[in-house]
């Protein structure tokens, strides 16, 4: 069983930066990681991912402005937000997999809100 506690949300200005931890309960090295997002009313999509090599995946919508990064020592999952619009607006969740789409665990989910 591997729980997952997300950190680093809040609320910030279009344009700005936000960065997202995701701390583990225990070992993730076996696990590929991920970061979802739940806009209200929309469903939840991948946002980024990253192998158990590192290699990382992003949705269009966040290209060149998002970045996933693992340490696998601190057993913890990064998202580094840049150039935030008010569209990515969401509910973070951390997100544990074999491989995506099939997830096996999911963190409680923190909340990011870009308003001026």
């Amino acid at each position: 069983q591997v729980q997952l506690v997300e950190s680093g949300g809040g609320l910030v200005q279009p344009g700005g930066s936000l960065s997202l931890s995701c701390v583990a309960s225990t070992s993730i090295f076996t696990y590929a990681m991920g970061w979802y997002r739940q806009a209200p009313g929309k469903q939840r999509e991948l946002v980024a991912s990253i192998s158990v090599g590192g290699s990382t995946k992003y949705a269009d919508s966040v290209k060149g402005r998002f970045a996933i990064s693992r340490d696998n020592a601190k057993i913890t999952v990064y998202l580094r937000m840049n150039s935030l619009k008010p569209e990515d607006t969401a509910v973070y969740y951390c997100a544990a997999a074999r491989r995506f789409p099939n997830v096996d665990y999911w963190g409680r989910g923190i909340q990011v809100t870009v308003s001026s």
